[in-house]
């Protein structure tokens, strides 16, 4: 029976193909609608994570000031080379300190210019920032300790400067000093912020105050953690340590923050997961909207064929078996609307992703319910149009013109 009720329902519908069609783009639209977006979303908060965890792993960001991002050091005292190694010596789970000092310079090799970031380290900071050696080697300790002339170059310089040519070995002028470069950094991409973290040029920090800066400020203390450190109790050692470092009383407010990667990349993982929620709320509206299309469109159909469901009453169809058939009808049409519109969301999704440079990530989860959420729409808007042929009397049904 249910067979027959089903081939029946499918004949309708292939009755009448246009009709059936926009019947079901209100659910193809919202069931794309909602996968697009969530998908998207999912590729936008991985790729959030991705960026945060470039930065380096377990790490922990020291800089002097109140507050975090531009004017937050304002005049507070900078950290000393010796902060750094306190921090190592005396810190529990710590398992790398790099102090970091900062300049921007203008690079001349080639006969060419490009303007970019000069770092001044020690070999700490590739490891707290994850970084790997594509070509040559890292500082030598006499190097760091003499301040030597020596830099390893991102990738993004050694592009605009060097291209084709051979970057190993070679002077590069920096300001008003010439450096040998022993090593060529591996590309790294785009930060977390949008900027070319392969834009830069790594030296040891002796020579980048003495040679450049002329001070011995240093801007950051880069802390990474070792796997399994609690965050919260570095944290709070560190804080503790700076502050007798730095002499302050117990009534005198920190002047330095301590920046947890972690903290900021489930942060703004948390953002982006609330704007996909609300941007997938907002498209199963249109679900919604395709629903009301096909309980309008059933019930047309209902009117339609008043005659041949008071013939199926008359000849000995039960309520049910008619109930059934307008009900399949409904489903049917929602269920292959909601199949149509995965089809759409997964070419859109992919093509929409290499758009944003976001990762496409297939959810089989979101995909499963789309489609169970859409055939559900299909019963719960077709229930009403199929008890009503159900329920007609098959005498007034054969009058029916």
């Amino acid at each position: 029976m249910l067979l027959n009720t089903l081939l029946l329902a499918l004949r309708s519908i292939r009755r009448n193909l246009m009709r059936s069609f926009l019947t079901i783009l209100g659910i193809v639209i919202g069931v794309s609608a909602v996968i697009t977006m969530v998908t998207l979303g999912n590729g936008a908060t991985l790729a959030v994570q991705n960026q945060i965890s470039s930065l380096g792993t377990n790490l922990l960001q020291v800089r002097p000031g109140q507050r975090m991002g531009p004017g937050g050091g304002g005049s507070a005292v900078a950290f000393k080379e010796s902060d750094g190694e306190a921090i190592a010596t005396q810190i529990g789970g710590v398992a790398a300190v790099a102090p970091e000092a900062r300049s921007g310079a203008t690079l001349v090799a080639n006969g060419r210019n490009w303007s970019s970031s000069v770092i001044g380290s020690t070999n700490d900071w590739l490891i707290t920032g994850n970084w790997t050696i594509a070509s040559g080697r890292e500082f030598s300790d006499d190097e760091v300790r003499a301040g030597a002339a020596v830099c390893l170059i991102g990738e993004t310089v050694r592009r605009e400067l060097y291209a084709t040519q051979t970057a190993m070995g070679a002077q590069l002028r920096v300001k008003q000093i010439s450096c040998e470069i022993i090593g060529v950094l591996a590309s790294k991409g785009q930060g977390a912020f949008g900027n070319d973290q392969d834009d830069l040029v790594l030296m040891p920090i002796k020579t980048l105050q003495r040679r450049i800066t002329g001070n011995i400020r240093v801007n950051t203390l880069l802390v990474s953690m070792q796997d399994g450190s609690d965050s919260a109790r570095v944290t709070a050692g560190i804080t503790q340590l700076l502050r007798e470092r730095r002499k302050l009383a117990s009534t005198d407010e920190d002047n330095f923050n301590v920046l947890d990667t972690k903290q900021l990349a489930d942060t703004l993982s948390g953002t982006t997961k609330v704007m996909t929620m609300l941007l997938g709320a907002v498209a199963a509206v249109s679900l919604l909207v395709g629903g009301i299309g096909i309980m309008n469109i059933m019930l047309v159909s209902v009117t339609e064929r008043t005659r041949e469901i008071g013939l199926r009453l008359a000849i000995g169809a039960l309520e049910r078996e008619v109930l059934l058939q307008f009900l399949i009808e409904a489903v049917v049409l929602a269920a292959l609307g909601g199949l149509v519109g995965i089809v759409l969301a997964t070419i859109a999704s992919i093509g929409l992703a290499q758009l944003m440079s976001v990762p496409y990530t297939f959810n089989l989860s979101v995909n499963v319910m789309s489609f169970v959420f859409s055939a559900f729409i299909g019963v719960l808007f077709g229930y009403f149009p199929a008890r009503r042929a159900a329920r007609m009397d098959p005498i007034e049904a054969l009058r029916h013109e």
